[in-house]
């Protein structure tokens, strides 16, 4: 699956899509931007930008959704023809398709939403490549059916993406034999490092998480040969606007991503023997 701008695509590595959970302003965006493509040119990873322009997922009324939807997307416009990557965002309803593919190169659809069959089409209809996240409550068999929508819709440009499945009501857990299952369907598959370690339903309302396992599960997801990696970064988490909690520290993604790549070739190299 070709997506422009691209690059490194026959370094042999992973993907990375990575930014921060929400568009809190332009020198946010720019800055931790500018800072991954540094870190992914030297390792040659394949980057894509992500943001979300809103959240409309939030646990309590009083809780920050973004911006202003045209003010968000056109940073993030700015920030793929700056540094000439492609940019990634959520959706969350069918006429938001449209209106996000107008500024973004991959539409996001949020793993609650896997199943809008209206959203699903709308976003294929667009021409865009579609990553749908699982959601916590699907096994990775019945992804294929969320996938088939999108082909359906005249749209094979298809990533999905694995964030956790739901394990009580404080927790996720991740099952690693989904990726190989999911990878059955001709599609690329990426783990999300981040959401996967949320601890959702707190009675703060606010979404904790154990960001310290984040290099824990992206180790075990590049061992078993995950196509792409989706980690949400933010040069403070404690004073980002959402998902604060289980976010990497921007300062931590350079040594992580050097550990991961260097993971990478050496299981590429024993596959060869």
């Amino acid at each position: 699956m070709e997506i422009e701008k691209l690059k490194y695509t026959d370094s042999g590595n992973f993907f990375l899509m990575a930014g921060p959970c929400v568009i809190e302003g332009e020198s946010m965006a720019m800055e931790i931007a500018e800072k991954i493509v540094r870190m992914t040119d030297a390792l040659h990873v394949p980057y894509i930008f992500k943001g979300s322009y809103r959240k409309a997922n939030r646990s309590r009324l009083d809780s920050f959704t973004g911006i202003g939807d045209e003010k968000a997307l056109k940073i993030l416009r700015r920030v793929g023809e700056t540094y000439q990557i492609p940019v990634v965002t959520d959706i969350h309803t069918a006429d938001e398709a449209r209106m996000a593919a107008q500024y973004v190169d991959v539409l996001q659809i949020p793993a609650f939403l896997c199943r809008q069959t209206d959203l699903l089409v709308a976003a294929a209809q667009t021409g865009r490549v579609v990553n749908i996240k699982k959601g916590q409550f699907l096994s990775p068999e019945s992804m294929k059916f969320a996938a088939q929508k999108v082909v359906d819709a005249g749209n094979d440009r298809v990533m999905i993406t694995e964030r956790g499945t739901t394990f009580g009501y404080q927790d996720l857990i991740v099952d690693y034999r989904g990726i190989p299952v999911m990878q059955k369907f001709g599609f690329p598959v990426v783990l999300d490092a981040t959401h996967s370690l949320q601890r959702p339903n707190q009675d703060s309302g606010v979404t904790g998480g154990m960001p310290e396992l984040i290099e824990t599960i992206a180790r075990a997801g590049v061992a078993v040969g995950v196509d792409g990696l989706f980690m949400e970064t933010h040069p403070n988490p404690r004073e980002a606007k959402s998902d604060g909690a289980n976010m990497l520290p921007l300062s931590l993604l350079e040594g992580l991503l050097t550990r991961l790549v260097q993971l990478r070739r050496t299981i590429l190299a024993f596959d060869r023997k």
